[in-house]
């Protein structure tokens, strides 16, 4: 039997994604409390990818991702919010930043987009741009 390369691990209202190996098993009876990298959580009726995964697994996204340019990242960053023409009625959206790669998240409502990214993270990207 082929193993997959990661497994989920659900604590409350988030998940963590570890790699898969067969030390996992064997320390299955051992109480941990925390184990690998936070992936989703839990908001409200939707489950939330964090930021670390979509910065690190972002790129290999082939639906909700918008790619913006510097203008709209501006729109964004003034508190205002973004009209896009997507597939999807609601929920996350990765924010790609043109010939930059993945910026981080956003929110899709009625063709709206807001800016899900927290400040010291946005400065962070900002200043790589």
């Amino acid at each position: 039997m082929k193993m997959k390369p990661c497994m989920l691990f659900k604590r409350k209202q988030s998940w963590q994604l570890v790699k898969n190996s067969h030390q996992i098993f064997s320390a299955a009876r051992l109480k941990v409390s925390k184990v690998g990298l936070r992936a989703f959580q839990k908001v409200g009726a939707f489950v939330k990818p964090t930021m670390r995964l979509i910065q690190m697994f972002g790129n290999k996204a082939t639906r909700a991702k918008i790619e913006i340019d510097k203008e709209q990242l501006a729109i964004l960053l003034s508190g205002k919010e973004l009209s896009v023409d997507l597939s999807i009625d609601r929920g996350y959206v990765i924010l790609n930043l043109k010939n930059k790669g993945v910026l981080g998240l956003g929110f899709l409502i009625n063709g709206n987009v807001r800016l899900q990214i927290y400040r010291k993270e946005l400065r962070n990207a900002v200043l790589s741009y």
